[in-house]
């Protein structure tokens, strides 16, 4: 092979990341602490190479072929199509020579099992070589300057043969976590993270720190270890995913509620419902939903607070049929666990659902439990912002469901998002006559002109009612408005058939 050659790491998200995979006959560096999934993503590396008919080696100094197997096993795997060198057959070839010497046992252990690696590479000859780890080198060394030496003399002798090398390293006997000078060795640097969170499991990430004439994605990209491998979520741009679609205005059928916003919101725009708990945000969202299942539009609703049973439950009593939908396939409902699932994983799941399932509409219910899959919000409001111009890309119609703190009084959010947003729509309680009420109006539209207007809301077992225009309203900042105006322009509750 020649150095120009692209190889595939056997990770596909990898190789996405990597813009097709790794150019062979060269040195890499993968790097993380212990638990990262280096020892996977590396048999998964070797797995490729078995795919492709091709000799490869696994140079072990830290794990037992038989720890390897069993890790190799918890994914389906067999690790009797490639060659395993071991140190502790390497220990037992060496015998009782160690003692016999007059330089110190790791000066001859170091040099002796360099030796019968190079030995082993020269009978396999293979083109994918592992090595693991080099902290047990660290050790066998003693001295970082003959450490170094090893691992020139080992680029050196790699060099020379037509091999693609991956050098582990779990950074724990390396200054600071991070060996500067072995990254400077390397054509390529990976390095795997895990991070443990204060609640939940925990969040793997990894990053491409270098890649020698790659123009690879940059950053860190989410992924997980599930049985079969690293399921690596490339970081989404949403620039790199443009399609050509018409903006025309979307129906709720209600035609009411589709006149606030200049005839319904646009395809390629993003509405946000936000108000108190129990202010009809997700009902709103379900009508729109209902209306583009109705339509053949394929949807999908995120829910992470409320459990679909609930769901489902709440909108047959408002006359929405989700269920034929569901079971007809036009209608995916996900529930979202936000302490089990990374951004990366999220974005990656709504990516499948736009192009391979085709959705034309997504709901996120709501944003407090995306907010709690993100443990900085100015990470969230990043990764928000990318999502929704993703979506904004593929023309599909967006709606961000986002409680507000409180139930009544002057409310706030904890997430301030309406300016990424295209269109706010705002939901209030009010006073009137002795009863509670619920207004609707829109803040913002930025895809066309919008009703300055405050309206009521009803919403019953008849389904969404948006009725007058209403003018006498006091206190309407304050986040508590009481309407005084006279009594014609409130809906009454409707008569039962």
């Amino acid at each position: 092979m020649s150095g120009s050659t692209i190889i595939s790491t056997g990770n596909v998200g990898l190789d996405t990341i990597l813009k097709g995979g790794l150019p062979a006959s060269r040195l890499y560096l993968l790097e993380g602490a212990p638990g990262a999934g280096k020892t996977t993503l590396a048999l998964q590396f070797l797995r490729e190479g078995v795919a492709q008919r091709e000799p490869v080696l696994y140079i072990t100094l830290s794990e037992t072929k038989e720890e390897l197997a069993i890790v190799a096993a918890s994914h389906g795997w067999n690790i009797d199509d490639f060659a395993i060198f071991e140190f502790t057959s390497a220990s037992e070839i060496l015998g009782d020579a160690r003692d016999q010497s007059i330089l110190h046992p790791w000066e001859m252990e170091l040099g002796e099992t360099i030796k019968l690696i190079q030995d082993e590479v020269e009978r396999v000859k293979p083109t994918r070589i592992v090595f693991d780890s080099l902290s047990e080198m660290r050790l066998l060394a003693q001295d970082p300057l003959r450490y170094r030496r090893q691992v020139l003399a080992l680029k050196q002798f790699f060099a020379g043969r037509s091999g693609t090398v991956l050098l582990v390293d779990d950074m724990t006997g390396s200054e600071n976590g991070r060996d500067s000078q072995l990254h400077s060795l390397c054509h390529g640097v990976i390095t795997l993270e895990r991070l443990t969170l204060d609640f939940g499991a925990a969040r793997r990430r990894l990053q491409v720190q270098k890649l020698r004439g790659v123009d690879f994605i940059a950053g860190y990209h989410d992924f997980v270890i599930r049985k079969g491998g690293l399921d690596v979520f490339p970081r989404l741009i949403a620039a790199h995913h443009h399609r050509d679609y018409g903006a025309e205005p979307v129906a709720s059928g209600v035609p009411a509620l589709d006149a606030l916003l200049g005839g319904g919101p646009l395809r390629g725009t993003s509405t946000l419902l936000t108000g108190a708990a129990g202010s009809g945000k997700t009902t709103i969202a379900l009508q729109y939903i209902h209306a583009a299942c109705e339509r053949g539009e394929c949807s999908t609703i995120y829910q992470f607070d409320e459990r679909i049973g609930t769901l489902l439950a709440r909108a047959r009593a408002f006359n929405l049929d989700l269920q034929t939908h569901l079971d007809n396939g036009c209608l995916r409902i996900e529930q979202i666990d936000p302490a089990e699932i990374s951004p990366g994983e999220f974005a990656a799941r709504i990516r499948s659902e736009v192009e391979g399932r085709g959705a034309r509409m997504i709901v996120l219910d709501s944003l407090n439990g995306y907010m709690a899959a993100m443990p900085q919000e100015q990470q969230l409001i990043l990764q928000m912002h990318e999502l929704l111009s993703y979506l904004s890309q593929q023309g599909v119609v967006t709606f961000l469901i986002n409680p507000q703190q409180g139930l009544l009084g002057t409310m706030a959010t904890n997430l301030n998002v309406s300016y990424v947003a295209d269109a706010v729509v705002l939901l209030r309680f009010f006073e009137a006559g002795g009863r509670l009420r619920k207004a609707i109006s829109v803040v913002k539209n930025r895809a066309g002109p919008h009703e300055d207007a405050i309206r009521e809301l009803r919403i019953d077992a008849h389904g969404v009612r948006v009725g007058e225009p209403l003018t006498k309203f006091r206190g309407v900042m304050t986040g508590t408005p009481e309407y005084v105006g006279a009594g014609n322009p409130l809906m009454e509750d409707r008569l039962e058939p």
